[in-house]
């Protein structure tokens, strides 16, 4: 299929659209979704959805949209898209400006008034697509590829469906909060609305890749309470819970962090450490592919803070370990005809496949735990989480394309 001019623009306009609506998550909010500006884009897509003729329209309370493109053709797989409503919060701005360059091979300026420019030096990854067009943002903030062009592009593959009729089994839609804090909104996605037989996410990652299979992940909580004394009589007396923080994280090994790792290797990270004289709290990140491992490593901070507490009995060290997400390969069965068809959709389009281990999560090791199958491919996009984010239009345009092909191959292969 070629793509129409129209539909190049419809897709570009989308994502402008979604992106101009301010929806970073919030990791300090309890409640989901963590900030009003999902709930904005949600009501926004909602009535999109219902603009385009979609059926069984439902947003709820959480900011969860789900929506059913129904059949056409019978005796052919449902399938389902899943992407996440927000954008992350790393302490830029939330107000996202774009601009298309035409990518000559020289450095590129974000933003003439503040002197910020992307480096080819510095990201030779930009180097594959000179004299394309290219999405930036203005340099202050995330371009928030990761996850509107993802919603832009399945609003694009409806309406390329829906107008020219294309034969298709049922279409399920999920727009979720939350995913870059712990993939909130996909744990309390209903699988009894939702309900395919299998879906995809369409989340980060350059041309091409294809991921399915990602981290083992979970939090440890620490907290400790010591003993307060003034220093006029400590001596014997005083428990500085910092201290014993600082010591607690000190038992990991320095090689087994993020910054020390890569491919399938593991890590503990302490992405946290406050106090004063009476309490000190400690955040542990845990991630690992390899199930046994990501275990081990729980059992390894276990033992850790029990030594902690025979050590200083005086002190009370509370822990608690949570499990975040489950690595997607885990849940594979013998049948991995959701993922084979992916390939098969790029090899149609010749688009070289380039499979991953992701060093992280997406909504699809949510609900693959929770019994359905959601693999992963590429938006097209680079350096997410970073003000030097980019969208190239060709290969934005290459995600659209390997939607409508994974769908066309579903709808021509008997259930």
């Amino acid at each position: 299929m070629i793509l129409s001019d129209d539909i190049k623009k419809f897709q570009i306009d989308s994502f402008f659209k979604y992106i101009a609506i301010s929806s970073q998550s919030n990791a300090s909010s309890k409640i989901l979704p963590s900030t009003l500006g999902q709930m904005e884009l949600a009501k926004v897509l909602a009535k999109d959805l219902e603009a385009l003729g979609l059926k069984n329209i439902v947003l709820n309370d959480n900011s969860i949209v789900t929506a059913l493109l129904p059949k056409n053709k019978d005796n052919v797989h449902s399938i389902g898209f899943v992407a996440h409503l927000d954008t992350v919060d790393v302490g830029l701005s939330a107000d996202i400006k774009p601009h298309i360059v035409k990518f000559d091979g020289s450095d590129i300026c974000l933003n003439k008034e503040k002197n910020i420019f992307l480096k080819v030096e510095e990201h030779p990854e930009i180097k594959n697509y000179i004299n394309q067009d290219i999405i930036f943002s203005d340099g202050c903030s995330v371009l928030g590829a990761d996850n509107k062009a993802a919603i832009a592009t399945i609003m694009s593959t409806l309406k390329v469906i829906i107008d020219n009729n294309l034969d298709h089994g049922d279409i399920h839609i999920a727009f979720v909060p939350d995913e870059e804090i712990g993939l909130r909104g996909a744990k309390q996605l209903d699988l009894n609305v939702f309900n395919p037989d299998f879906a995809y996410t369409i989340d980060c990652c350059e041309l091409g890749e294809v991921c399915y299979e990602t981290f083992n992940a979970g939090m440890a909580y620490i907290n400790i309470e010591g003993v307060t004394a003034h220093p006029m009589s400590a001596k014997g007396v005083l428990v500085n819970p910092i201290l014993i923080a600082i010591d607690i994280a000190n038992e990991f090994d320095r090689k087994d962090t993020p910054e020390n790792t890569e491919n399938k290797e593991g890590y503990i990270w302490v992405q946290g450490i406050s106090g004063n004289q009476k309490t000190a709290t400690l955040t542990l990140n845990i991630r690992d592919h390899n199930k046994q491992l990501f275990e081990n490593k729980k059992l390894k901070i276990k033992e850790v803070i029990e030594k902690y507490r025979k050590k200083e009995p005086r002190a009370k060290i509370e822990l608690n370990i949570e499990d975040v997400y489950g690595n997607i390969a885990d849940s594979i069965k013998d049948d991995k005809f959701p993922i084979d068809v992916i390939y098969e959709a790029m090899k149609n389009l010749d688009i070289e496949a380039k499979t991953i281990s992701m060093r992280g999560g997406t909504d699809g090791s949510a609900l693959s735990v929770k019994g359905l199958l959601t693999p992963n491919y590429f938006t097209g996009a680079h350096n997410f989480h970073s003000i030097y984010e980019f969208l190239p239009v060709e290969s934005f345009q290459k995600s659209l394309l390997t939607t409508l092909e994974i769908i066309k191959l579903i709808a021509n292969k008997v259930k």
